[in-house]
């Protein structure tokens, strides 16, 4: 009997889930006797602030949100955007006769199940009801086969959130206090922000080392084709049996890691390369591999992350908000999932898909199995595939934009993952030959050849690094044999620099966050996104940059709290919270020791202290409680100051960074702002003596010979610009306020070098040039969008800033005597092309618009971010920012006929009924408005 009958004879049902387009989609599988409610993420949370704590708490409880004294016992409130859903859904359940609390089933969504069950208090039986994608099948099967609430997985998302709250709200104000205000630490936050601006350091203390090498084109002395080819590359190898030293033979300093390794400098190799012109080379050695490659694990969530940024240029965040879109409308299974686990009709259904797509040949005799699964794993979850029992490819899903691109990626890589190997061959072949002085010399080419392609005719995996050779990549070589003789066509002397270590970005960054198994890889792209948000990150195209403002941070936290940003330690307390939620350890007891540094019982030790709790260098003798409290130690100019050389040392100020050389109020001490978008491995001790050198303060030009107020030149945030000081006792404020005279310079002045007499002129815009025959003035003016003319409401731009003091008024009669120019200008030529979007399929363009550049592929237009440039942004750079405003616009929506006008409701007439009404409606449209992606941001935990 299917759920709709039974349901029909047992009353009604009430279900609840997350989100309203998850509820629109599961509606439509239960029937009539189903009501489907959201509650649009958590409804109930730990304060935000004091003002959302019950009176009856005071002291620490108000400012934490926590009772560390009794138990550490967490102080939920419903948070205020929710009152109206929370009181629709306790509504809903009055008229019902069962409650199903269908939330996502993960630690999180278990949670919001239990607060849904705690805030309802409902009298009528519960039951929690889990699935792992939406379809008929899955919702009616999670329907009939119910479960309880599972305590366990409750009290481990319980002791994660506390604490989070308690490392946030103690750690935070220590930065407020010794950096500057508003920042903020998180367990995960913090340690991710360590990993970047510790490989902006490796970068900083990089030293490159110049190598050469030769690279020799030879030739068979066959006419070749595509099978057999007449010449082959191969690049030097031994010199005298000695290997010579390519980049990865050198550290970081630049220094050779083994002297049995051949350093060629230019000379060295153009000189034999000289003695090699005449030599005949023969073919010493053909040495032959079998290749196989199998087919990747489905995916999961971080590696569809890293999959998404490679190939489509999403971002994390960008990625988990159209998977939680094809999630929700029933085309993928859940999207926060760590497994690569397929279940055996996934399986079924993959294996029909390769026959039907490929053909029985690209079948293996048996299913392929991936029972690799990520420490700290998100709880029963197979991998991310299509769902249903039969794949619907992407041409049926009749999806399109960025949703289309990513289903196809899944799709494929699901369909993968069931063929067989890709096989072939791979070829060693080394090259002899003795130069004009002797000398024996060995040259190498490597091929691979496939012969049959396997899962690669479905699907091959990208690479982080761009030059990277990808698995479906041939590179045949000539069949030659031992002893054939080959001829030198060509032999070229190659120069090379080792490169500093990339910068992260994000798939790099989720990478080593899941390989360090710091934090829940369903939280990186949230992480991802706070680190970026709060200016300790900018991306510079796809890299990830840190501010100065993280290098004070870190500095601070890696001195005083070591152990907090530990990699081991925070890695250790995921271990800690999984046996939590395995019923393995005890919540409070574990809380108890990070914040007070008690001993867990029986543990034979002593109260554990800063060592055990937040720092390693034994200095404090309490957990994170004391290390807060004990801030003495703490400089906080030392720990936001660093040197940079010839006696200039960069400091992180209250107003961003600057550098300085000198003490303060000396004579020789000079100061200069960083822009705060310069990469910290940029600024050279050359870069912060040319910042220096520039003109900065004020400039006095003299006094006004009609008021005798001085006149000043100074840069501001806006550029340069000269004003007049007023004297004392001026009133600023109030109705007799007077404001100082200001213009800025001209675009053609130079802050050093202007006049008085400029700045007078300046000061005496706008200019009255005359008055028409109607007797309307017409005047000068300088404006955000340059000089223009304006008489009344009509305003036309002039041609140029000079001509603000020159034109007459003859000429200013002429212009307007013009049609004045309707419409917009002619479109300016784009600055930069990138080549086509990979999900819109058209070219995309960097242009110059009104509040600067910004990409377009002519549908979507995303404006450049503070560390982009015209000149430095790649084509993925700009597909991602593409993808990000697409993410966060809503789709269009197909206009609907106005209904027939209704008569005004009567006003109330009591305050309370209209403030009721006001929630009742605000609350109505914030329901309608919420996107999906909203909805998943209020779910995920934040790790700050």
């Amino acid at each position: 009997m299917s759920p709709t009958s039974e349901t029909a004879q047992g009353g009604r049902r009430l279900v609840i889930v997350e989100s309203p387009a998850k509820a629109k989609t599961i509606k439509g599988y239960l029937g009539p006797g189903y009501v489907v409610e959201a509650s649009v993420g958590h409804i109930r949370d730990l304060p935000n602030g004091a003002a959302e704590v019950p009176e009856k708490y005071t002291g620490e409880v108000r400012r934490l949100g926590v009772d560390v004294e009794h138990d550490f016992e967490p102080i939920y409130v419903v948070n205020a955007d929710k009152r109206a859903q929370v009181k629709k859904l306790k509504d809903l359940l009055k008229d019902s006769d069962e409650l199903f609390l269908a939330t996502d089933e993960d630690r999180e969504g278990e949670a919001i199940a239990w607060h849904l069950q705690e805030v309802l208090k409902p009298k009528v039986p519960v039951k929690r009801m889990v699935f792992h994608e939406i379809t008929k099948a899955a919702i009616q099967a999670a329907v009939a086969n119910p479960r309880e609430l599972n305590q366990k997985l409750v009290d481990a998302q319980e002791t994660r959130r506390i604490l989070d709250r308690l490392y946030g709200y103690e750690v935070s104000p220590v930065l407020w206090k010794k950096v500057m205000p508003r920042l903020s630490a998180g367990r995960v936050q913090s340690v991710a922000t360590r990993l970047v601006v510790e490989r902006e350091r490796e970068r900083i203390a990089f030293r490159s080392a110049e190598y050469w090498d030769l690279t020799g084109t030879f030739a068979t002395g066959r006419a070749g084709d595509s099978s057999d080819p007449s010449s082959l590359v191969a690049r030097l190898q031994t010199v005298e049996g000695r290997r010579v030293a390519q980049g990865r033979d050198f550290d970081s300093l630049g220094q050779l890691k083994s002297a049995n390794t051949l350093h060629l400098d230019e000379a060295n190799a153009r000189a034999l390369a000289a003695a090699l012109e005449q030599t005949r080379f023969a073919v010493r050695s053909v040495e032959s591999k079998p290749y196989r490659r199998s087919p990747y694990a489905p995916f999961r969530t971080t590696t569809l992350q890293q999959e998404a940024s490679r190939k489509l240029g999403f971002g994390a965040k960008a990625t988990m908000q159209v998977a939680q879109k094809l999630y929700e409308n029933g085309f993928i299974t859940y999207m926060r999932t760590d497994s690569t686990t397929l279940s055996d009709t996934a399986i079924s259904a993959a294996r029909a898909q390769v026959t039907q797509l490929y053909g029985a040949d690209y079948l293996p005799s048996s299913p392929r199995t991936y029972a690799g699964k990520v420490k700290n794993a998100q709880e029963a979850h197979e991998a991310i595939r299509p769902s249903g029992d039969r794949f619907r490819t992407p041409a049926e899903t009749g999806l399109t934009g960025d949703q289309f691109k990513l289903y196809e990626l899944i799709w494929k890589r699901t369909v993968a993952s069931q063929m067989k190997d890709a096989t072939g061959n791979s070829v060693t072949v080394k090259i002899g030959g003795t130069a004009a002085d002797g000398r024996d010399v060995e040259f190498s080419a490597s091929g691979k050849t496939i012969t049959f392609h396997g899962f690669l005719k479905a699907y091959v995996e990208g690479a982080d690094d761009p030059n990277a050779e990808l698995d479906d990549r041939e590179r045949r070589l000539p069949q030659v044999g031992e002893g054939d003789a080959l001829s030198a066509e060509e032999i070229t002397v190659d120069g090379h620099a080792t490169k500093p270590p990339a910068r992260y970005t994000e798939a790099s960054l989720v990478k080593e966050l899941e390989e360090r198994e710091i934090g829940r890889p369903s939280t990186y792209a949230s992480i991802i996104g706070t680190i970026l948000d709060r200016g300790y990150v900018f991306k510079k195209g796809t890299a990830l940059v840190p501010s100065f403002l993280s290098f004070a941070v870190v500095n601070l936290l890696e001195k005083h709290f070591g152990r907090l940003v530990d990699y081991d330690f925070t890695a250790r307390m995921e271990d800690d919270l999984d046996r939590i939620a395995a019923g393995q350890a005890q919540s409070v007891p574990w809380l108890r020791r990070f914040y007070f540094g008690e001993a867990l019982p029986n543990s034979g030790s002593a109260a554990g202290g800063a060592a055990d709790a937040g720092n390693g260098d034994g200095d404090h003798l309490g957990g994170l409680k004391e290390l807060v409290t004990d801030l003495g130690a703490i400089d906080a100019r030392e720990v936001s100051s660093f040197p940079v050389g010839n006696d200039i040392v960069l400091r992180v100020g209250r107003y961003g960074p600057y550098i300085e050389r000198g003490e303060k109020d000396s004579e020789n001490h000079q100061r200069a702002d960083v822009p705060e978008d310069l990469a910290p491995d940029e600024l050279s001790v050359e870069l912060a003596e040319e910042l220096l050198a520039k003109p900065s303060g004020d400039f006095e030009l003299g006094a006004d010979p009609v008021t005798g107020h001085q006149i000043i030149a100074r840069d501001g945030r806006y550029g340069p610009y000269v004003t007049e000081v007023l004297p004392e006792g001026t009133p600023k404020t109030g109705k007799n306020a007077v404001k100082p005279r200001t213009a800025s310079l001209f675009k053609s002045m130079q802050l050093d070098t202007v006049t008085l007499e400029d700045a007078l002129k300046l000061m005496s815009l706008p200019r009255v040039v005359g008055v028409d025959a109607e007797g309307q003035e017409i005047t000068a003016q300088n404006g955000r969008y340059g000089p223009y003319l304006k008489k009344g409401t009509d305003s036309r731009s002039l041609q140029s800033e000079d001509q603000l003091f020159t034109i007459t008024l003859e000429e200013a009669l002429a212009i307007y005597a013009q049609p004045k120019q309707r419409g917009r200008a002619a479109a300016k030529p784009p600055l930069k092309e990138l080549g086509t979007d990979p999900v819109s399929e058209k070219p995309v363009v960097v242009k110059d618009g009104r509040f600067g550049p910004y990409v377009t592929d002519g549908e979507t237009n995303a404006t450049l971010r503070s560390g982009d440039s015209v000149e430095e942004i790649t084509p993925e750079r700009g597909f991602e920012l593409l993808a990000e405003k697409r993410a966060k616009t809503p789709a269009k929506k197909t206009a609907k006929k106005a209904p027939a006008k209704k008569a005004p409701a009567k006003k109330a007439t009591a305050a309370k009924k209209t403030a009721a009404k006001k929630t009742t409606t605000a609350a109505k449209k914030t329901t309608a408005k919420k996107t999906t992606a909203k909805a998943t941001a209020s779910k995920t935990a934040s790790e700050d």
